[in-house]
């Protein structure tokens, strides 16, 4: 699955981490994709590399959703 984190915080400070068919996926200026990975457990890993308040949306990526 291809996974994708929103370059746009959210209010809480929150950078969103999204697959590719949820329906919170930011356009493609808001995001950056970050690989195809089985589970958002590496794709947030990733994000982090680059957002430190990432976190996996609560729909599309719930197992990974801490916040």
């Amino acid at each position: 699955m291809r996974y994708y984190v929103n370059k746009r915080a959210q209010s809480n400070g929150d950078h969103e981490v999204h697959t590719e068919n949820c329906i919170y996926l930011p356009n493609e200026t808001d995001r950056q994709y970050l690989g195809d990975y089985s589970s958002c457990k590496p794709a947030v890993d990733k994000a982090k590399e680059t957002y430190p308040s990432a976190d996996g949306c609560k729909t599309c990526s719930r197992p990974c959703h801490t916040r």
